[in-house]
């Protein structure tokens, strides 16, 4: 039987997106030191904005709005991930298969 971890990494990464807005409302380590240091301000923006502020656009509740963020990016990161993975198991076992029958 094929060992499905990618399975249990992915629902343990889905429990993390839905208890984050449990987590601390305090900034990160590195907003922190830039508010103590004063140069917060002169941080530029990004260059593009998915899910800014990792709140769900469009949804009054700010809790119900980070959980979604994070289940939507949640599931493009492992939908890319496991596609990569996929071709890169795929084109080894047809260059395998092709290198067999020479």
């Amino acid at each position: 039987m094929k060992s499905k971890w990618w399975l249990a990494a992915l629902v343990v990464c889905l429990a993390v997106a839905i208890f984050s807005p449990l987590a601390s409302s305090s900034p990160d380590g590195l907003e922190k030191v830039a508010e103590d240091k004063g140069f917060i301000d002169m941080a530029g923006n990004a260059p593009f904005r998915v899910i800014a502020d990792y709140i769900f656009p469009g949804i009054q509740n700010e809790a119900v709005a980070t959980i979604i963020a994070g289940i939507i990016g949640t599931l493009v990161l492992f939908g890319v991930a496991y596609g990569l993975a996929y071709l890169l198991v795929y084109t080894r076992k047809k260059k395998f298969a092709l290198n067999q029958e020479r």
